[in-house]
Protein backbone atom coordinates (compact mmCIF):
# COMPACT_ATOMS: atom_id res chain seq x y z
CA UNK A 1 0.00 0.00 0.00
CA UNK A 2 1.36 3.65 -1.14
CA UNK A 3 -0.44 6.96 -0.39
CA UNK A 4 1.26 10.43 -0.47
CA UNK A 5 -0.06 13.27 1.93
CA UNK A 6 0.85 16.83 1.58
CA UNK A 7 0.32 20.45 3.73
CA UNK A 8 1.26 23.84 3.72
CA UNK A 9 2.97 25.38 7.01
CA UNK A 10 3.02 28.98 7.15
CA UNK A 11 6.49 28.96 8.61
CA UNK A 12 9.92 29.39 6.62
CA UNK A 13 11.24 25.71 5.56
CA UNK A 14 14.28 26.13 7.29
CA UNK A 15 11.91 26.76 10.84
CA UNK A 16 9.61 24.35 9.82
CA UNK A 17 12.31 21.61 9.10
CA UNK A 18 13.82 22.37 12.49
CA UNK A 19 10.96 22.16 14.89
CA UNK A 20 10.29 18.85 13.23
CA UNK A 21 13.69 17.41 13.64
CA UNK A 22 13.71 18.17 17.21
CA UNK A 23 12.72 15.15 19.50
CA UNK A 24 11.69 17.58 22.51
CA UNK A 25 8.63 19.03 20.24
CA UNK A 26 7.18 15.47 18.95
CA UNK A 27 5.20 14.74 22.43
CA UNK A 28 3.46 18.04 21.29
CA UNK A 29 2.15 17.31 17.65
CA UNK A 30 2.68 13.17 17.78
CA UNK A 31 -0.43 12.22 18.48
CA UNK A 32 0.04 8.80 20.20
CA UNK A 33 3.69 8.77 21.07
CA UNK A 34 4.44 6.96 24.19
CA UNK A 35 7.94 6.57 23.85
CA UNK A 36 11.01 7.39 20.99
CA UNK A 37 14.20 6.77 22.21
CA UNK A 38 17.38 6.15 20.31
CA UNK A 39 19.29 2.93 20.94
CA UNK A 40 22.08 4.03 18.71
CA UNK A 41 22.91 7.24 17.36
CA UNK A 42 21.52 10.58 18.06
CA UNK A 43 17.76 11.15 17.23
CA UNK A 44 17.02 12.22 13.51
CA UNK A 45 20.62 11.56 12.31
CA UNK A 46 21.15 9.28 9.23
CA UNK A 47 21.40 5.85 11.11
CA UNK A 48 19.80 6.51 13.94
CA UNK A 49 18.04 3.48 15.31
CA UNK A 50 14.92 4.11 17.84
CA UNK A 51 12.31 2.39 19.53
CA UNK A 52 8.97 3.95 18.94
CA UNK A 53 5.98 3.67 20.76
CA UNK A 54 2.58 4.44 20.01
CA UNK A 55 -0.97 4.08 21.26
CA UNK A 56 -4.08 4.64 19.19
CA UNK A 57 -7.02 4.34 20.96
CA UNK A 58 -6.79 0.95 21.97
CA UNK A 59 -3.94 -0.33 20.23
CA UNK A 60 -0.51 -0.09 20.84
CA UNK A 61 2.19 -0.54 18.68
CA UNK A 62 5.59 -1.16 19.43
CA UNK A 63 8.50 -0.84 16.22
CA UNK A 64 12.36 0.15 15.03
CA UNK A 65 12.51 3.32 13.60
CA UNK A 66 15.78 3.55 11.44
CA UNK A 67 16.51 6.77 9.68
CA UNK A 68 17.80 6.18 6.31
CA UNK A 69 17.73 9.77 4.69
CA UNK A 70 17.92 13.46 6.26
CA UNK A 71 19.37 16.05 3.84
CA UNK A 72 21.20 18.69 4.49
CA UNK A 73 22.50 16.83 7.51
CA UNK A 74 22.65 21.04 9.16
CA UNK A 75 19.40 22.26 8.90
CA UNK A 76 20.64 25.78 9.69
CA UNK A 77 21.36 28.07 6.55
CA UNK A 78 19.31 25.67 4.10
CA UNK A 79 20.63 26.90 0.73
CA UNK A 80 17.74 28.86 -1.09
CA UNK A 81 15.78 26.33 -3.05
CA UNK A 82 17.00 23.49 -1.47
CA UNK A 83 14.63 20.74 -0.51
CA UNK A 84 14.76 19.03 3.06
CA UNK A 85 14.47 15.20 3.20
CA UNK A 86 13.92 13.05 6.08
CA UNK A 87 13.28 8.92 5.44
CA UNK A 88 13.22 6.15 7.81
CA UNK A 89 11.80 2.76 8.29
CA UNK A 90 10.03 1.42 10.59
CA UNK A 91 9.39 -2.29 11.33
CA UNK A 92 6.80 -3.83 13.67
CA UNK A 93 5.19 -6.81 14.37
CA UNK A 94 3.15 -7.91 11.11
CA UNK A 95 4.56 -4.43 9.27
CA UNK A 96 7.51 -2.47 7.36
CA UNK A 97 6.38 0.95 6.54
CA UNK A 98 8.74 3.39 4.88
CA UNK A 99 8.30 7.46 5.06
CA UNK A 100 10.26 9.48 2.81
CA UNK A 101 9.02 13.27 3.73
CA UNK A 102 10.21 16.48 1.74
CA UNK A 103 10.27 20.07 2.98
CA UNK A 104 10.11 22.96 0.15
CA UNK A 105 9.92 26.58 -0.08
CA UNK A 106 6.12 27.40 -1.03
CA UNK A 107 6.60 31.10 -0.71
CA UNK A 108 8.64 33.83 1.53
CA UNK A 109 7.08 32.55 4.31
CA UNK A 110 5.48 28.84 3.63
CA UNK A 111 6.66 25.70 3.41
CA UNK A 112 5.50 22.80 1.51
CA UNK A 113 5.69 19.38 3.52
CA UNK A 114 4.84 15.94 1.30
CA UNK A 115 5.27 12.56 2.73
CA UNK A 116 5.02 9.35 0.76
CA UNK A 117 4.51 6.55 2.53
CA UNK A 118 4.79 2.54 1.89
CA UNK A 119 3.12 -0.34 3.80
CA UNK A 120 4.04 -3.87 3.78
CA UNK A 121 2.07 -6.42 5.60
CA UNK A 122 2.74 -9.63 6.88
CA UNK A 123 0.64 -11.95 8.62
CA UNK A 124 -2.53 -12.18 8.57
CA UNK A 125 -4.14 -10.44 11.14
CA UNK A 126 -2.31 -7.19 9.55
CA UNK A 127 -3.01 -7.88 6.18
CA UNK A 128 -6.40 -7.78 7.17
CA UNK A 129 -6.00 -4.65 7.86
CA UNK A 130 -3.98 -3.40 5.48
CA UNK A 131 -6.99 -4.42 2.92
CA UNK A 132 -10.49 -4.05 5.33
CA UNK A 133 -9.03 -0.44 6.73
CA UNK A 134 -6.36 1.11 3.94
CA UNK A 135 -8.10 4.78 4.79
CA UNK A 136 -7.17 4.84 8.39
CA UNK A 137 -3.12 4.78 7.65
CA UNK A 138 -3.76 7.95 5.30
CA UNK A 139 -6.11 9.61 7.93
CA UNK A 140 -3.79 9.32 10.70
CA UNK A 141 -0.89 10.28 8.54
CA UNK A 142 -2.63 13.68 7.77
CA UNK A 143 -3.85 13.82 11.31
CA UNK A 144 -0.11 13.62 12.16
CA UNK A 145 0.31 16.18 9.90
CA UNK A 146 -2.15 18.56 10.76
CA UNK A 147 -1.22 18.58 14.42
CA UNK A 148 2.40 19.64 13.34
CA UNK A 149 0.62 22.50 11.69
CA UNK A 150 -1.18 23.64 14.16
CA UNK A 151 2.01 23.34 16.74
CA UNK A 152 4.27 24.72 14.70
CA UNK A 153 1.99 27.75 13.51
CA UNK A 154 -0.13 28.07 16.90
CA UNK A 155 2.00 26.90 19.26
CA UNK A 156 -1.47 23.66 20.19
CA UNK A 157 0.24 20.70 21.83
CA UNK A 158 -1.90 17.72 21.39
CA UNK A 159 -1.51 16.53 24.76
CA UNK A 160 -4.21 19.67 25.73
CA UNK A 161 -7.08 18.27 23.39
CA UNK A 162 -10.00 17.08 25.00
CA UNK A 163 -10.60 14.30 21.97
Amino acid sequence: MKYTVSIEIALPREKAAQLLADPAHMPKWLRGLVLHEPLSGLHGQLGTKSRVVMQIGQQKFEGTELITRREPADLHAIPEGGVVHFDREIVGEGMWNAVRDRLTEAGPERTLWESESEYRFSGLLMRMVGLVMPGSFRKQSLQHMRDFKAFAEQGKDVRDAKD
